[in-house]
């Protein structure tokens, strides 16, 4: 096998290995559930946006450490994305023999303390993330000592949790670390200081590595600034799903702050490797006038059709197949005009190039009709191709007459 090929071998090895960890937890679940301890099986709603997040996660990373092996950052979300899923399956078997009677099977302590304590890699690796995209370093070299220290802080974290006699945290609050030092040595209250301090480091990392993403935002030109227009674009739908996780909870709609939950995390990944690999960077906008334009086009069709069905249903409560008929023509008729608008008012904020492009091209078709001076004709086309395409250079050839 070529030497080139090794990384990509190894990454996507890496990925099956989650896939086999993957199934072990969900057979580890049945399990669980047969012993007569359902209250125990921890696949649940709330566990979906996690196993999302590991999926996307790891597939992401799969394919940038296939294609760019030297970039920190695939390999980092493939960490994240696998260690999510062995963590969970630590956490069935640990649950299988320690709580539901699976009987004594080896590693079962050590599992449990895995399970309890491994949480903290998950904010190191999005801190670290964060603060290597796009480019793979540091923003400068005066960031090395928060690098040591916040690459430090999860390994201190998880020693001084494994040195404590403490119990763990629930359901493991019977269990205690098989590596726990004896009760004659005097360092529980140190141990207690210590993990707090380095979970609190590696906690306000993230914050520091997102505001490490603004200094680079500012600094950036070219390239890198269009990747991390990326990244912005995952900040915005952060703060879209932070607005629809808070009306779910208010409003009491378990699934609007679940899909909410489901969409970033999952997509999170998604425009990170996109502004690794250099997807398209020039078509952030139309990408994201685009989706926002079929997004309200479908919620102002949803209301149009509903609003519809009710009204013909209360005037025509005997006819509800021809009020569902005429919401479906009434929906059809609309379509092109309302979209041809809400594109219109979309690219009017968020692609603004492309609307100014249009009326230029449009304001040129009129005046085409009345140009009869060749010279002329050639001149403003030359202009109005500069101005909507913006090539590096123009010109213009017309063939001789005969």
């Amino acid at each position: 096998m070529r030497p080139g090929r090794w990384p990509a071998v190894a990454g996507w090895g890496l990925w099956g290995l989650g896939t086999l960890a993957f199934l072990a937890t969900a057979w580890l679940e049945d399990r669980i559930r047969g012993a007569g301890r359902p209250d125990l099986a921890p696949l649940t709603g709330e566990t979906v946006p996690f196993l999302l997040a590991s999926v996307s996660a790891a597939t992401v990373g799969a394919v940038l450490v296939s294609r760019r092996p030297r970039h920190p950052v695939g390999w980092l979300l493939l960490g994240l994305g696998v260690s999510i899923i062995t963590l969970g399956a630590a956490s069935n078997y640990a649950t299988y023999v320690l709580l539901a009677g699976g009987g004594p099977l080896p590693g079962a302590r050590w599992a449990a303390l895995l399970a309890d304590t491994a949480w903290v890699l998950w904010p190191a690796t999005v801190g670290f993330v964060l603060l290597l995209t796009p480019t793979g370093s540091p923003p400068s070299p005066r960031w090395r000592w928060w690098v040591w220290l916040t690459a430090a802080a999860p390994l201190v974290y998880l020693l001084a949790e494994a040195l404590q006699r403490a119990p763990m945290d629930p359901p493991f609050q019977a269990v205690v670390s098989p590596v726990a030092l004896p009760a004659t040595v005097p360092l529980e209250g140190v141990l207690e200081v210590i993990d707090w301090v380095a979970a609190l480091v590696t906690q306000v990392a993230i914050l520091v590595a997102a505001g490490s993403l603004v200094l680079r935002f500012r600094r950036a030109r070219g390239v890198e600034r269009l990747q991390l227009r990326w990244v912005a674009l995952a900040a915005v739908l952060a703060g879209v799903a932070a607005v629809g996780v808070a009306v779910g909870t208010v409003t009491g709609v378990e699934a609007l702050w679940l899909v909410s939950s489901y969409l970033y995390i999952t997509i999170l990944p998604l425009t990170i490797g996109a502004a690794i690999l250099r997807y398209r960077l020039y078509d952030l906008d139309r990408i994201i006038s685009r989706t926002l334009a079929w997004t309200l086009l479908t919620v102002v069709l949803a209301l149009g059709y509903g609003a519809v069905v009710l009204l013909l249903g209360r005037l025509l409560p005997d006819s509800s197949r021809l009020a569902v008929a005429a919401a479906t023509l009434a929906v059809a008729a609309v379509f092109q005009p309302a979209r041809r608008r809400i594109q219109q008012a979309v690219d009017r904020r968020f692609n603004r190039h492309r609307y100014d492009a249009a009326r230029t091209i449009a304001a040129f078709s009129g005046r085409l009709r009345q140009q009869v001076d060749l010279d002329s004709l050639s001149a403003e086309l030359l202009a109005v191709t500069r101005q909507t395409m913006q090539p590096t250079t123009v010109s213009l050839w017309l063939r001789p007459r005969h």
